[in-house]
Formats: C-alpha cells, structure tokens, sequence
C-alpha cells in the first residue's frame, strides 16, 4: 500500500512537473510569436508574463492584459502603466543605492539611440570573406556556427568567423610557417574583413551624426538621461562603473553632453596610454574656504570597453587612443597625423577591435586580460548590483563572471532587455537558480529607452534650467561628413558664427563651415 502511495505521488509529481515544463515552453514561444511581456521584481518568486491589449491606453488607463496568478495581479486582469511604476520604480530605486553599482552595456543601447533618431544601423551580415575557396569558406562558417550553437547563440556572426580564421592562421603559421599561399589569401582575407568592420562602425556614427537633428537631438536627450538614471550617486557611495562590449562610442557622446567625467585605464592629453595601473583614482575638490576635506566631485564615473573600440590603436607594442571625431569619415587621416604607417593593411592590424570572448585563451592577451579582471573585481564584491541593459548574454565569459558574482548571497543582477528571441537569457535564467537575486524587465513595453526613462527609471538629478542640450551638441557634433579628412590635414577650417534672435528672447547659434 505505502508503495502503490509513493508511486501515485511520484506519478503525480512527475506529470505536474512535465505540466509546468510544458507551460513555460507555451509561454516562452508566445514571447517570441507575440512580444509577451516579462516583469519579475519585489516578491515575485516567478517571472510574471504579460501582453499588450492596446496600443494606446484606454480611458481606464488599461492598457496590458496578465498571463498568470501572481501575488499582484490575476491571469486576464486588465492594468496600465501606472500599475507597473508603482512595483517597478521603487525597486529599482532601491537596487540602485546598493553600495557598488555596475552597468553593462551591450549592443541594445546603440540600436536603441539610433532608432529614435530615426538612422539605419548597417548590417554585419553583409561582410563576407573574399579570395579563399569555397571549401574553406564552408568550412569556417560551419565550426563558426558549431561555437555559436555551444554558446546558446543562434546563429553564427561575425565575430565568430573573425575568431574561426585567426585560429586557423595561427594553426596554418605552425604547420606550413610564413610562406604559404593559403594562408596569405587567409590574412588578406581577414585584414579586409576588419578594415569593412571598422568602416561599419563609423558609418553606424556617421549616420546618426548626419540625422534629423530634431530627432538627434531628442535620442540624445534620452541617452543622457538614461546615463545619469545611473551615475546620480551621493558621495557616500562608490562611483558608477559603466562596462560595454560595443566598439562604437555613443556612451563617450553621451557622457560627454551630459558632463559625465569618465575615468578609465588611459592616461595622456595628445595620444592617451593604456596602463595597467591606472584604476584606483577619483576626482575630489576643495571647497572654498575649507582646507583639508576634499570632497567628492559629482559627474564622474569609471568606464571599461571590454572587447576594445574603434579608437584603440596598438602602436609599437603599446595600446593608444587616438582622437577620432564621433562619426569621422575615415580613420586614417587621423593615424598620419601622428605618423602612422600610412598602409591601409597594417592600420588594420593595429585596430583594437576584439571578437566575443568565447575562449579564456582570447582574453589572455593584453589588454583584454586586464580589461576582464576590472569587470571581475567590481562585480564579484558584497552588497553589488549589476544592471545589463541591450546585453543578450552571448559572451560567455562575461556570463561566467555574473554566475560567479551571484554566488555572493548580497549580490543582485537587474537585466533589461527588448526582447529574448534568442532565448538565452530566460535559459541562463532558469540555469543558475539564485532567482532571488534576479531583477528581469524584458519587453518592448518595459526596455524601449524611451518609456524606460520616461516611467521606470530613478529620476537624474540633472539641472536643466543650465543644461542646454542644443548648444553642447552642436559643439561636440560640430564637424561636417565631407570636411572631416580635410579639417585633419589643415587644409580647411570650422568658423563658428554665433547670431543672436532677440524678437523670440532666445539665443540660436549656426554653424557654418568654410
């Protein structure tokens, strides 16, 4: 009898098992069919899952209809906005006073800005490597592809073919050495590969730098904004440290309009030094007429561009940042101003761009060996909160390194995302089980930048009867698309003329180029 009783328990167990394994893969395929929302905060021991009934909210300010029970709201129970910020907004407010606060930024974020400014991000799909056979090609996508789908990532991309054929040089340079006619097309191959790359890159700059300037300006707007969501600590806590896997620099744009100071591992005015030692400083002032207390300065925080950036150079065994205008033309003019090896192929090669960190060995090499460690030791410390925003947890050394923080019971991960079509974060979610410790806003209704800032962000604390957008934007974007190279080389000038309207009460400056 007690047998036939644990075996009927047991059944029933397993099947209600099986039952719930089986709702949450409904639930998952109805996220990636019709963008169900997902909303797990407070004392949400599980991810609440909603979806959205009208486009505009109704006269009842209803506008999303849940997907389940949950200690606030009943499956069909209709609800607006407002119900959101009151769960969300707190929460949040409160993670964010932790006393060390970190901000991850993948990809998400450029895509974010510049579709509100209303600019086309160039695709990567369209770079293909050119001159190898067709054996090899074959070959290189498919083991692309098998590290894609080790790693949970979908489909293989660019940095996993870029990754495939510089182990393939390397392994070719072993076995045959330098002269060999394969591996010569290989790096040919590859040095065109990263020169399309870094063009790219500077067309995804150039392209919003080039729009509607209404619009720029409003995207900007709300990436300042988002920033200083952040960055508006008190001094009694440690500074903001802001991490991003992207090349480009709209965080750097971003900051600089808003008059966020960024501390990061480069030292120098003319040609910055990357140096190992160059992390634990801040800035503090003096107030007048007190001697002896430096206080902290407000606007600053610590920044680290974990897989490299479009401005990084390895000059003569050295790592240099070299001032590019946002949304340049062309590198290169800006390498022969400082006398650069003038040869496209090389230039290329000293390009501090970086594949996704998906073998230790990758980030053995310096300086990205350092650039994890300083991500390591600011996140893997109690009473932390670790907010990712646009990140899809596709680098899998970096994920390693969030499993490894959340092992420290004070520990909190926020993760904020447009969407999970991919399914890894939900799968990374569900796999390392401290779901206590896990904040997820993911959703077009909950991570779009726009209502993100506008409903569920902490307030900034930015002054903006003396922040004018208008005129720190025209100066940090001042410089024109078909001038940029000519401007390097001296052989034109900027002229600013600044005219006053004076029947409005307000001041307008115009840029004219000469």
């Amino acid at each position: 009898m007690q047998i036939q009783m644990k075996t009927m328990i047991l059944t029933k167990y397993c099947f209600a098992a099986r039952r719930e394994k089986i709702v949450s893969q409904e639930k998952e395929t109805e996220v990636h069919v019709n963008k169900v929302q997902i909303l797990k905060c407070w004392d949400d021991r599980v991810p609440i899952y909603f979806k959205v009934t009208n486009e505009e909210e109704n006269t009842n300010g209803e506008k999303f209809e849940s997907c389940g029970d949950s200690s606030w709201i009943k499956e069909g129970e209709k609800f607006g906005e407002e119900k959101l910020r009151e769960r969300i907004v707190p929460w949040l407010s409160n993670l964010f006073k932790a006393e060390h606060l970190s901000l991850l930024i993948g990809s998400g974020l450029t895509n974010a800005v510049c579709s509100i400014a209303n600019c086309e991000i160039p695709s990567w799909q369209d770079i293909k490597f050119e001159n190898i056979s067709k054996e090899l090609e074959d070959k290189i996508e498919k083991e692309a592809k098998e590290s894609a789908d080790r790693l949970a990532r979908g489909g293989a991309n660019l940095e996993d073919r870029i990754r495939v054929v510089n182990e393939l040089i390397r392994g070719l340079e072993i076995y045959y050495g330098s002269d060999n006619k394969e591996l010569k097309n290989l790096k040919n191959a590859v040095d065109e590969v990263l020169q399309k790359f870094a063009e790219l890159i500077l067309n995804t700059e150039m392209k919003f730098r080039k729009s509607d300037k209404n619009l720029q300006k409003n995207a900007l707007n709300y990436l300042v904004n988002f920033l200083m969501s952040f960055a508006s600590r008190p001094g009694t806590k440690e500074r903001l440290h802001i991490f991003t896997t992207n090349y480009d620099r709209f965080i750097e744009l971003g900051a600089d309009i808003a008059g966020l100071r960024l501390i990061d591992r480069f030292i120098g005015t003319l040609s910055p030094i990357f140096r190992s030692s160059r992390l634990e400083i801040d800035m503090h002032y003096n107030p007048p007429g007190i001697r002896g207390e430096p206080r902290y300065l407000e606007g600053v925080a610590y920044f680290t561009k974990l897989h490299g950036s479009l401005d990084w150079f390895n000059i003569n065994r050295t790592i240099h940042r070299i001032p590019i205008p946002f949304g340049a033309k062309s590198i290169q003019p800006y390498l022969d101003a400082i006398g650069v090896d003038d040869n496209q192929s090389d230039t290329i090669k000293q390009l501090m761009i970086y594949p996704n960190a998906a073998k230790d060995r990758e980030t053995a090499e310096y300086p990205y060996v350092e650039l994890f460690r300083d991500f390591a030791a600011s996140v893997c410390r109690p009473n932390t909160t670790l907010v990712t925003y646009g990140y899809s947890f596709g680098d899998e050394h970096i994920n390693r390194i969030i499993e490894d923080m959340l092992t420290i019971p004070s520990t909190h991960l926020i993760i904020i995302a447009y969407d999970d079509n991919a399914g890894r974060i939900m799968s990374l979610y569900d796999r390392l089980g401290r779901k206590e410790q896990i904040t997820i806003l993911i959703g077009d209704q909950l991570a779009d930048l726009k209502l993100l800032v506008d409903n569920y962000l902490p307030k900034s604390a930015i002054d903006f009867t003396t922040f004018k957008l208008d005129e720190l934007i025209k100066k940090i974007l001042i410089t024109n698309s078909n001038n940029i190279e000519d401007n390097v080389n001296g052989e034109n000038g900027i002229k600013i003329k600044q005219d006053e309207n004076k029947n409005e009460g307000e001041e307008r400056n115009e840029l004219h180029t000469i």
